[in-house]
């Protein structure tokens, strides 16, 4: 049974593509494929820096990859074009099922373990009204997702055995890594994807956070 349930932040309880507007009052008709292309490289970039041991907080790792994105797609970004986008993340909107949902959830701890860096992360959760038992950034390990201690640093911190917490996802590469630390692992698959090929599988497919209640019951 699950004392606590661990959720992904970007992706998962914050809309990262919300952005998207804004790239789009910058430059018109690009608004999408900016925020598209700036999602994938920041992940990109996680996962070549936790394999070079080349460490670089979060805020940072997005900076880089907005610029590369703008360079890309042929944008010319000013500086203050980039703090205006930086600060989009500051105050990701919700998805509109996850205050209703975790507010259901209570009755268990609820924590929030991200790759975002302290100086994002705080921020956008203070702004959103969220309440967690623990809200835990990979920033103390220096190392990203979906890294085997990242989760691991969830056990120690909620002082839970892994086999009595379920983490979720909206990435599945996230939910497995979970899932192959020893976590139960919850998947919310808004864009019906195939699930990734890593020798797991997910303990349940969500198509909202909301789903997850009726698998817990």
């Amino acid at each position: 049974m699950n004392e606590a349930l661990v959720f992904d932040a970007y992706g998962t309880l914050f809309d990262v593509y919300s952005v998207a507007q804004r790239c789009d009052s910058f430059w018109p008709g690009k608004g999408a494929a900016l925020s598209l292309a700036w999602r994938a490289k920041q992940l990109e970039y996680t996962w070549q820096r936790s394999l070079m041991r080349r460490y670089r907080p979060f805020s940072e790792v997005t900076r880089e990859a907005l610029a590369y994105a703008c360079e890309a797609l042929g944008l010319q970004l000013t500086a203050t074009q980039m703090e205006a986008l930086m600060g989009e993340y500051l105050m990701l909107a919700t998805y509109p099922d996850v205050v209703a949902a975790l507010n259901k959830m209570r009755n268990k701890k609820l924590a929030i373990l991200s790759n975002g860096s302290p100086d994002m992360l705080e921020p956008l959760v203070k702004q959103s009204g969220l309440k967690f038992d623990a809200v835990l950034s990979v920033d103390e390990l220096q190392i990203f997702k979906p890294a085997p201690q990242v989760y691991e640093l969830a056990a120690t911190r909620l002082k839970l055995s892994k086999e009595h917490i379920g983490f979720v996802s909206s990435n599945c590469w996230d939910a497995l890594g979970a899932k192959s630390f020893g976590f139960s692992a919850y998947w919310i698959n808004r864009a019906a994807a195939p699930v990734d090929r890593l020798g797991f599988r997910p303990d349940a497919i969500l198509k909202t956070l909301g789903d997850l209640l009726e698998v817990l019951l």
